[in-house]
Parts: C-alpha cells; sequence; structure tokens
C-alpha cells in the first residue's frame, strides 16, 4: 500500500522508496525475521513436546537479542544516501530513498517483538491473536491517506504509516503476556485453552539460556531475501535507473503480496512439523508436510492464473506512467512462474524449519541464489541487454535449483531420526533451564 501511495506522487519517488525499502530489507527487517525463526523450531517443539515452560524462556531470550540486533541496524540506516552513492547508485534516487528509510526507523524498533510475538504465539497453534493484529493492520491504508496525502508528507509519510502498522500487532501479543502474569483465576478466563507461559521475571533465566548459537544460524535463512532485494538496486546500474527500479519494485511487491499466502502455509508446516516432532510422531509430521505441499500447488495454479489474468491493468494500482504500466504487463507472466517455484519453496522451508535444520536451509539458499540467481541474472541483464527482464529470469533459475534440492533433502529426511533429535534438543534445554533457574 505504501508503495502505491508513493508511486502517485512520481517515479522519482517511487524509485527512492523502492531503493530505500529493499536496503532496508536486505539490512534490518530481514535479519530479524531470520533470527527470529528459530522459535519456530524450539518452540514448536517444546509445545509438542508439552515443556510449556520452555516458551517463554526461547521467546525473552530471541526478543534480547533482537533489539540488541537493531541499534546498529537503525545507526546504518541514518547513512542509507552516502551509503548507495558510494555503490553508485544514481544521485536522485538516493536522496530520495536516504528520506523515506529515516521515517523506517521507527518500524525496525518494533519489528524484532513483532516477529516474536508471532512466532511464540504461532508455535501453540493460537492463531486468532496473530490474524486479530494482522487484521489490525488494514488500518495501514487511511493511515496513508493521512500521512501522504492530507498532511502533505509525501513519501516520509508513507514509510511513517509502515511504522503505525507494524506496532499494531504487537498490542494482542504484549496484552497476552501480560495477562499471563495475572493470577491464575483471572486469566483462566481469557486464555481458556491456552498453556500459560513463564513471567516476565524469567528474564534473567533467559538470558542465562543457551539459544544464541540457534538464532545465528537461523539469521543465514535471512539469504534468500537479500537476492530478492538486490534487484531493485541493480537496475540502478542499467540505462534507464529510474524506469528499472519502479518496475522491478512494483515486482517485488507483486510477488511478496501473493507469496503472503504461500508464507502462511509455510508457518504452518513449520508448525505442524515441530508440533509432531516434539511429540514424538514422526510419520505425522511427515504427512503434514507434503499434505501441505499439495495445497501450495493449487495456491500457485490459482495465483499463476490472476497474475496472467490483470497483466494489462495491474501497473495502475502503482503509477500512471504508460511506460511502466506496459512494462509491468510484459513482467507479470514471468511472475507467475516463478510464484509456482516460490510456493513450493515455501512450505518446504517451512518443514525444513520445523526439523531445526536451519543451516541445511541456508546453505541450499546460498548455492541457489548466489551462484545461480545473481550471476545468472547479472549475465542476462548486463551482458544479454535484457535489462531488467534479464534480472528476474536469473532469479527464477535460482527459484527452481532451490526448489529441486529442497523436495531431494525432504525426500531424504529420515523422519525417525529426527523426531529423536528434536526430543533430545528439548531435554538438553529442560536440563539447562532447571540448573539456572
Amino acid at each position: 500500500m505504501s508503495l502505491m501511495f508513493v508511486g502517485h506522487l512520481g517515479e522519482l519517488e517511487l524509485a527512492g522508496a523502492s531503493v530505500a525499502t529493499s536496503f532496508a530489507t536486505v539490512t534490518g527487517f530481514s535479519l530479524l525475521g531470520g533470527m527470529a525463526t528459530s522459535l519456530e523450531t524450539l518452540c514448536g517443539q517444546a509445545f509438542g513436546a508439552k515443556q510449556h515452560h520452555l516458551l517463554g524462556v526461547y521467546k525473552q531470550r530471541a526478543m534480547l537479542v533482537l533489539v540488541l540486533v537493531s541499534v546498529p541496524v537503525a545507526a546504518t540506516w541514518a547513512y542509507t544516501g552516502e551509503i548507495l552513492a558510494w555503490f553508485g547508485q544514481d544521485p536522485e534516487i538516493a536522496a530520495a530513498a536516504a528520506g523515506y528509510i529515516r521515517g523506517l526507523i521507527p518500524a525496525l524498533l518494533v519489528n524484532g517483538p513483532l516477529n516474536c510475538h508471532m512466532r511464540f504465539l504461532q508455535a501453540q497453534n493460537a492463531v486468532v491473536p496473530v490474524m486479530l493484529g494482522s487484521g489490525a493492520a488494514l488500518a495501514h491504508l487511511p493511515v496513508c491517506w493521512l500521512l501522504v496525502r492530507a498532511l502533505g508528507l509525501g513519501s516520509a509519510g508513507a514509510a511513517l504509516g509502515i511504522a503505525v502498522s507494524r506496532g499494531q500487532p504487537v498490542l494482542p501479543g504484549a496484552l497476552r503476556q501480560a495477562l499471563a502474569a495475572m493470577p491464575e483465576h483471572l486469566d483462566g478466563l481469557l486464555l481458556r485453552g491456552v498453556p500459560r507461559h513463564p513471567r516476565l521475571l524469567q528474564a534473567r533465566r533467559a538470558v542465562r539460556h543457551d539459544g544464541l548459537p540457534r538464532l545465528s544460524v537461523s539469521a543465514l535463512c535471512s539469504i534468500e531475501w537479500w537476492s530478492f532485494e538486490l534487484l531493485v538496486l541493480l537496475p540502478g546500474l542499467l540505462p534507464d535507473p529510474k524506469l528499472e527500479t519502479a518496475v522491478l519494485s512494483i515486482c517485488i511487491n507483486t510477488i511478496t503480496l501473493a507469496f503472503m499466502v504461500p508464507l502462511g502455509l509455510g508457518g504452518a508446516t513449520s508448525t505442524r512439523v515441530s508440533n509432531e516432532l516434539g511429540a514424538g510422531r514422526p510419520q505425522a509430521a511427515r504427512l503434514a508436510a507434503w499434505v501441505i505441499v499439495l495445497l501450495s500447488l493449487m495456491v500457485a495454479a490459482i495465483g499463476g492464473l490472476v497474475m496472467v489474468l490483470v497483466r494489462n491493468v495491474w501497473g495502475y494500482a502503482y503509477s500512471r506512467d504508460e511506460r511502466v504500466v506496459k512494462y509491468i504487463a510484459s513482467m507479470l507472466p514471468l511472475l507467475a512462474v516463478s510464484f509456482l517455484f516460490d510456493c513450493v519453496q515455501g512450505v518446504l522451508s517451512g518443514a525444513i524449519r520445523g526439523c531445526g535444520r536451519q543451516k541445511i536451509g541456508a546453505c541450499i539458499n546460498l548455492a541457489s541464489y548466489y551462484l545461480v540467481a545473481i550471476p545468472l541474472g547479472y549475465f542476462f541483464a548486463f551482458g544479454c541487454h535484457v535489462g531488467g527482464m534479464g534480472l528476474w529470469f536469473g532469479l527464477l533459475c535460482g527459484l527452481v535449483v532451490q526448489t529441486i534440492l529442497l523436495v531431494c533433502i525432504t525426500l531424504c529426511t529420515n523422519w525417525n531420526k529426527e523426531a529423536v533429535k528434536a526430543k533430545d534438543r528439548i531435554h538438553s534445554s529442560a536440563c539447562l533451564g532447571d540448573m539456572t533457574a
């Protein structure tokens, strides 16, 4: 929604906001999101094993780490204009990006707690608070209109609107944690059927708990997002940087919007797989993974068909420039094919997170995107002079390689062995927690 509002301000504003969003994702949002994925494994398996006292320990540890990481990231964002100019970006685009990203700093500060709340609740199958929090973010539309149009803050207003919208989903999780500190007879009425988690006084125990290595490895999962966002930075080196950057940013925004459905399926896969492994039911975990893969194929078929049908009008949602609209129309069929592989890999990545095999997922991402997607995209765009479409075609090649590797890994997974690993992981965590209590 933010890019849609900014796009109607002008081509330069859209290009600047797009580059700023990509820079913010690469250096901040993806880093925090990647580190928070460890909670999908740890909390999910602990919940499946009925070790409910570990959930709050994991969450508090993750929140502390993410808040500490946010501080240097925010300091880096203050020098975005200089950094982009040093990398050869167009000076006007770099200046516009610097103004936009400063408005995103408040969103960064709430992003860590948001990620932790969502994964903490998701691991317990408590999806209603997450759904209500996400639904509250729909207020972003009137907020954007107020800041961008009514108050005339321009692209900076759209960035500030993101901070407001990202802060709202944190409230249900924070409220739930506050209620958990109430006496049993009070929160039993409000949280019936949801296991209680430790009080906030466990923070000291959480700090001592051994979770940092897992969080650090999980951060590597964010490298897949980096390659997507590089697509918006590289067009700045093409002959028509404003047009190419605007079009590639719209493509990224479109595929991200479409990816929300398989992302939810991937979260469901991670939750079910981790719960079943923690409960010692490996075959149920295997069945859940492959059932959701079939669902993802259905989603991919529907989403791809919609992209093809709306290709001639979709560009008008972001810009009135006819060049942008026609360029987007030629790109959407390629996006539809990409969405097919994106759906499958999103679900299989969730299964890997549920097993706690983030290191394997990170290695697959490295091979797929940094050895295949980016080199091929650069070759097609600059060597074959295909432009932005060449960059996206390279990304598609990386998606194909990633999906094939994930399918092979999932087929070769020894689910009984993964269940034993989950049991050992929970047992060692419980023993360590008892010693530090």
